[in-house]
């Protein structure tokens, strides 16, 4: 695959790792010639030392035949332009980070698949692992989360039939046993003390989904 990248920050160079990591020829754009020095002195890519949203830096970059473009800039309005130049080259997949929520319809009218605040999504994954130290997320998918909750001993659930836990929003998927056996669950099945749980749940029903999973799974002690 062929991409645009826009955007040096934390965000586009951790991209532009992923990117090549998985053998795609990537051209890095960014106003900063030191950010593009450096990138240089890490990875085997193109980078240009530019704007994103002239139409000539996007032709140096080989935007007639890029099948990927990514823009990762903190500045909306750049990501905006770049993307909607983008989409006037024809390039099949135009992706873009938005730094403020109220942004996003534009973005959506231009035909661009967005990842809102990235900042407030760390956030919130980091407030997760905090409150709950057990929990492992395993996979982001479109319109939900696939992640991993341990049933813990003395927790009020414990000793109970799995439909008697109080469900909203979310599905398990398997249970995992202390000794490694793997449950597709039913809801006869009693719950143990460490049975690890795979859920998955609803993007905007994450919150209630911990919320109920930790009242029942979780020593109150």
């Amino acid at each position: 695959m062929y991409i645009i990248i826009v955007g040096l920050g934390g965000i586009g160079r951790s991209l532009v790792a992923q990117a090549v990591e998985h053998g795609n020829n990537v051209v890095v754009i960014d106003h900063d010639e030191s950010r593009c020095s450096d990138i240089l002195e890490h990875h085997d890519v193109l980078a240009i030392t530019g704007n994103a949203t002239d139409k000539s830096v996007l032709e140096e970059a080989g935007i007639d035949h890029t099948d990927a473009f990514v823009a990762t800039t903190s500045d909306d309005a750049v990501n905006l332009m770049a993307c909607w130049l983008a989409k006037r080259f024809r390039v099949p997949r135009v992706v873009a980070i938005v730094n403020q929520p109220g942004h996003s319809d534009f973005f959506k009218e231009v035909g661009v698949k967005i990842s809102e605040n990235p900042d407030e999504l760390v956030a919130s994954r980091l407030y997760y692992w905090a409150e709950n130290p057990q929990l492992q997320q395993l996979a982001q998918i479109p319109g939900g989360t696939i992640f991993e909750i341990v049933a813990e001993k003395d927790a009020p659930i414990i000793g109970h039939e799995i439909r008697e836990l109080k469900v909203k929003d979310f599905v398990f998927i398997a249970i995992r046993r202390a000794n490694g056996e793997l449950i597709i669950p039913s809801g006869t099945v009693a719950i143990q003390p460490g049975d690890i749980f795979t859920v998955f749940t609803k993007k905007e029903a994450e919150d209630d989904c911990l919320r109920l999973l930790n009242k029942q799974l979780k020593s109150s002690a």
